[in-house]
């Protein structure tokens, strides 16, 4: 039996991985690391309330088997442009190494189609920047998922997004070869995709979004 710990389960992908973890008999025990108060009734899971700003005070809280981030951002949630690179890189790169000097075994990472730590844009570049730091740390299982446009009922509403999401979806059958990483993924799939990462030795690091669709059918 094991322990995952969970960062961003209020979120899209997050939510679901929370409900998958809660089923999935391979974990006993599950960590949510969240800013706000959660009232959760069930017994597996531990809520440890966080001050992102000092994320060394929970050092020792960040133990377990298998990590799961997937805390994000938004230029309009976070528009001051320090406050978007704390939460897009040095967060992230924060969590993995407390993760890594605990012997944490896992680390799985949401990253972003054509992330890059070259790309002119912070966003793509930030989250190239922390795949760079988290194959720098050696987790002996590491997973990195590039899903593309995310289906699933959000809290917030995004306007440009869900028009994006329209286009690409009628799109997707003309998306192929390499455009297929393009192809807008159901939440719900990346987060499956994110547990039977953690669960299964991969000589495959980085996921992009069409191969965390295939995933469900290995």
């Amino acid at each position: 039996m094991k322990t995952a710990l969970v960062f961003g389960s209020s979120g899209l992908i997050g939510g679901h991985l929370l409900n998958q973890l809660i089923k999935n008999d391979n974990y006993n025990k599950i960590k949510l690391f969240v800013r706000s108060e959660l009232i959760i009734n069930e017994p597996k899971v531990e809520i440890i309330k966080t001050d992102f700003n000092n994320l060394d005070d929970y050092k020792k809280d960040i133990t377990g088997d298998d990590c799961f981030f997937c805390i994000g951002t938004t230029r309009k949630n976070s528009p001051d442009k320090n406050e978007y690179q704390k939460v897009e890189l040095e967060i992230p790169k924060k969590i993995a190494q407390l993760a890594k000097s605990n012997s944490v075994n896992s680390f799985i990472f949401i990253s972003s189609i054509y992330a890059n730590p070259k790309n002119s844009g912070d966003y793509v570049k930030f989250k190239g920047l922390v795949e760079e730091e988290l194959k720098k740390l050696n987790f002996s299982n590491l997973g990195i998922l590039r899903p593309s446009f995310l289906m699933g009922d959000r809290k917030e509403n995004r306007v440009g997004e869900k028009i994006g999401i329209l286009i690409f979806r009628l799109l997707s059958p003309l998306l192929l070869g390499p455009l297929k990483k393009m192809r807008p993924i159901n939440s719900e799939k990346v987060a499956k995709a994110m547990i039977k990462i953690a669960n299964k030795r991969n000589d495959q690091i980085i996921f992009e979004s069409n191969e965390i669709a295939n995933l469900e059918t290995i």
